[in-house]
């Protein structure tokens, strides 16, 4: 399922309420920095276009002012601003000024509204989008698995990824963002994957004991997956997940 506009929605999330969302990635294609077995995207080699095109700055916030201005006249103002779309919008150059944009828009035109951006937190290394997602209501961030080789096969990133590396840019970041965790079970390429595990969730449980950021959300398959196996993790377990966080002193939500 690919996002075929710059603004979408709005949308009733499970994690946010009524969200507008807003795709910064090309209308057509996907373009991320993962390749997550779980993706409502798809694969990216599926969906590549010979010529990824980032949204312009000005497109977007020509097409945010236009949908919130509408929204506003109507009466029906969003709950959360969201940025998702079809990958990574972190990795988007101007990321960091359309987010100064959106902020300023949602300021004068639906001041109730939260900006939240939902990331794979792999850009942390980047000063600019450091302040940006400082300045945000919600930085939620991404970590599926505590150990590496679950989460090379999980997420299938690009580059060097290490979960060592990307806890250390958490810790650095500060303890207000949201842990966001994909809890799901099931076959890919011949192996079993199951980040349930007493192992992945214990090693999972003493990351987020150490960072002890200001929320987790953990979660399952909720939409068609590009990896056909895989098998949904139900919302009784994912309540005992949440519980043994709750126990630790930080505020957990199963969605």
């Amino acid at each position: 399922m690919l996002f075929t506009d710059i603004i979408y929605g709005p949308i009733r999330s499970r994690r946010l309420g009524i969200s507008l969302g807003v795709n910064l990635l090309p209308l057509h294609s996907k373009l991320c920095n993962f390749d997550c077995i779980y993706c409502e995207c798809g694969w990216n080699d599926d969906n590549r276009s010979e010529r990824p095109r980032f949204n312009s700055r000005e497109d977007i916030r020509t097409a945010l002012e236009c949908t919130l201005t509408k929204m506003q006249s109507d009466g029906q103002l969003p709950d959360v601003i969201t940025f998702a779309g079809n990958g990574e919008p972190t990795i988007h150059p101007e990321f960091e000024g359309i987010i100064d944009d959106t902020i300023a828009l949602r300021d004068r035109l639906a001041p109730m509204a939260k900006v939240s951006v939902l990331s794979n937190a792999t850009q942390l290394h980047r000063e600019d989008v450091r302040n940006a997602l400082h300045k945000v209501d919600n930085p939620i961030l991404k970590l599926d698995s505590a150990i590496d080789a679950t989460a090379h096969i999980i997420n299938k990133p690009c580059g060097n990824y290490s979960v060592e590396n990307i806890v250390k840019q958490l810790e650095e970041f500060g303890r207000e963002f949201v842990l966001q965790t994909m809890f799901l079970r099931g076959e890919y390429n011949g192996e079993y994957i199951d980040n349930t595990t007493e192992r992945e969730f214990l090693a999972w449980a003493a990351v987020v004991e150490h960072l002890r950021p200001r929320k987790v959300m953990v979660y399952s398959i909720d939409r068609a997956t590009p990896c056909k196996t895989l098998q949904k993790v139900e919302r009784e377990e994912l309540e005992k997940i949440a519980n043994k966080i709750i126990d630790l002193g930080i505020e957990c939500s199963a969605v």
